[in-house]
């Protein structure tokens, strides 16, 4: 993080990003409108891009699309054994039937998952990680949280709590 810079007065200001010259130009060519969405919004959309970028290479260098990262992810998280029905994967990755089907076709033929029936019920299919899906998915969490804990260190810890208290604030307001 820059320190803050002294200006040509003697006063000190805190360093100025390009979201701060847009909030300018705004404010001169419209005084009538409060920018105060555009400080917030406008820095939430360009970290996202950073983001984005981060994510596309630790998935990249890990041989897995981002789609399949959301699957593996999934499976990964619910613990031992590693499997979900198509139903539960569809909830929790937010997609069509037809899209999952698709997506557990496609990773069945990368050897990323395997399709099971339940042995209690073989009207009942599981998806199950096998050992390179799991190996693909931990090497690409560990690389994507690496990377992102750089992408936090300018930030103070308390900053860094504060941001969290705010960004969930917002986010309840459509998931809650």
């Amino acid at each position: 993080m820059d320190a803050l810079q002294p200006t040509r007065d003697g006063t000190v200001s805190a360093p100025r990003d390009e979201v701060d010259r847009i909030v300018e130009a705004w404010q001169r060519e419209r005084p009538d409108l409060h920018p105060l969405p555009l400080h917030v919004f406008s820095r939430v959309s360009r970290l996202a891009r950073q983001l984005d970028l981060t994510r596309r290479q630790a998935f990249a260098d890990n041989g897995v699309e981002a789609w399949e990262f959301d699957v593996l992810s999934a499976l990964r998280r619910s613990g031992e054994p590693y499997e979900l029905t198509p139903g539960r994967l569809i909830a929790e990755t937010l997609v069509s039937s037809g899209t999952m089907t698709n997506r557990i076709d496609r990773m069945v033929a990368h050897g990323l998952v395997v399709r099971s029936t339940d042995a209690a019920d073989r009207r009942v299919v599981k998806v199950r990680l096998t050992e390179e899906g799991r190996a693909r998915v931990d090497a690409t969490m560990s690389q994507l949280l690496a990377s992102e804990h750089e992408l936090l260190a300018a930030l103070p810890e308390e900053t860094t709590d504060q941001v969290i208290a705010a960004l969930r604030a917002l986010l309840l307001q459509f998931e809650g």
